[in-house]
């Protein structure tokens, strides 16, 4: 057994929720489980449930509410009422609250609305998840973003702070949208930052094309490219875990690995100004 590092969390958007994963998982010191309502076809609190319920108490659990089963499939929605029932039949489904709920890509609800109208409701759905976690349906509440941009227009400065914000992070991501997160962290002043989808969806080829291992400082022998790339997800933008997906017990044994290795900060910083100049020019 190696020692629980929080910094990793088990994503399970692409994962066919198998228990042997968890197990792999526990056993290598992962104790942070992260999903959401409509993962697995919306069946994912209730197969956990089924295929893992003496697993979950060993398991930090966030999960994600803001999508409902629709006629075309999922719809979006930031209703406070919607909501708060989410919130009440995932600690139903799961057989015990989760640690955290994370208001899902509230930015689909937003994009359509006057800054003025998409900030209230931000602001009521906020209210929503800390009224949850005041009455005991979670621990701690939070925001998932897949681009913070429209949260930074709708604006956020006095709207409840969010005690995890999950914002992309990694290689992949482009500076606008990490300058983006980086103001909003600032004027929203969340209590954590989580990365998440550090290799933009599983595209493996980039790795082969582009070898991250340079941002790592020495010894790094025998590391790979994915391995590399993961850690420097830690650092763009800075975050105090990543949320990473896999069905495959090895990749997994070596994404804990990834975290023993150091992080060349001053290498990291060139990249952004790099970027920053690339886009001036």
């Amino acid at each position: 057994m190696h020692g629980a590092d929080p910094r990793l969390v088990l994503g399970l958007h692409r994962s066919r929720h198998h228990r042997d994963i968890l197990t792999a998982a526990l056993d290598l010191g992962v104790t942070a489980l992260d999903t959401a309502a409509p993962y697995l076809g919306f069946r994912s609190h209730t197969v956990l449930a089924e295929t893992a319920a003496d697993l979950l108490p060993k398991f930090a659990v966030s999960t994600k509410v803001g999508f409902f089963p629709g006629a075309g499939g999922a719809e979006h929605s930031l209703d406070p009422s919607r909501l708060r029932l989410a919130i009440e039949k995932a600690a139903r489904e799961l057989g015990r609250e989760p640690d955290t709920v994370l208001l899902h890509n509230p930015e689909r609800s937003l994009t359509s609305l006057s800054p003025a109208d998409g900030h209230a409701l931000l602001g009521s759905a906020c209210t929503t998840l800390v009224d949850a976690a005041r009455d005991g349906l979670c621990r701690t509440w939070g925001v998932s973003s897949w681009d913070t941009r429209p949260l930074g227009m709708v604006g956020v400065d006095d709207l409840p702070s969010p005690d995890i914000l999950m914002v992309r992070a990694g290689f992949l991501v482009g500076i606008d949208l990490l300058d983006a997160t980086a103001v909003l962290r600032s004027v929203w002043q969340a209590g954590e930052t989580w990365g998440m989808s550090p290799f933009g969806g599983g595209n493996g080829k980039v790795w082969e094309d582009f070898d991250p291992r340079p941002f790592l400082r020495p010894p790094h022998d025998g590391l790979s490219r994915v391995q590399a790339a993961f850690r420097t997800a830690f650092h763009l933008p800075s975050a105090a875990a990543v949320a990473t997906g896999t069905d495959n017990p090895g990749h997994l044994a070596e994404l804990v690995q990834a975290l023993g290795a150091d992080v060349d900060t001053t290498a990291v910083s060139q990249y952004l100004r790099a970027l920053h100049g690339h886009r001036q020019s």
